[in-house]
């Protein structure tokens, strides 16, 4: 059973919760909904992190991986003020919750040789949302003016795969 740290608040009964969903449905897509059900009644604080995780870093956003184990892996993501992923897809279902700050996504759909916008959202504190391959191409950034933490449940282990990231696109927007 890979990386678990369960003595983080609200870590423990999170991964119990996922590991008895796991499996369960007979998509990815049904997973990740009912992943996301999950984690809207059990959304941990900050405080999952560590202060110092939670500082991020001037570099770029930064994921700290809280727990892997085969069937799914937890993740959670500290964005500083102007940080951003390139614009990419997974490799498996996701559900994520926001913790502090906004996250804001831009959902694309691949039309050939160009990326059409389909979507943005401005997910606040509190918000989740689930979401599956294929159709799932975006980009998330911090536009705000503070530090935005956001936790990420992946239907892979990220200790074998070591990104969720399957694709990255370089193409333009239309």
């Amino acid at each position: 059973m890979g990386i678990m740290t369960l003595a983080r608040p609200g870590l423990a009964e999170l991964v119990t919760g996922i590991r008895e969903l796991t499996g369960r449905f007979a998509t990815p897509r049904a997973t990740a909904f009912a992943v996301a059900d999950l984690l809207r009644e059990k959304l941990p604080s900050p405080e999952i992190l560590t202060e110092e995780e939670r500082l991020g870093s001037p570099d770029s956003y930064v994921g700290h991986t809280l727990h892997t184990e085969a069937a799914f892996s937890i993740t959670a993501v500290v964005w500083r003020p102007g940080q951003e992923t390139v614009i990419h897809d997974h490799i498996a279902w996701c559900a994520f919750g926001v913790l502090q700050g906004v996250e804001y996504e831009t959902l694309y759909r691949l039309d050939g040789d160009h990326l059409t916008v389909i979507g943005k959202t401005a997910n606040q504190v509190g918000e989740v949302s689930g979401f599956a391959p294929p159709g799932d191409i975006h980009r998330v950034r911090n536009i705000g003016d503070s530090t935005a933490i956001s936790l990420h449940i992946y239907g892979a282990d990220l200790s074998v795969a070591q990104s969720s990231v399957r694709r990255t696109y370089d193409l333009p927007v239309r």
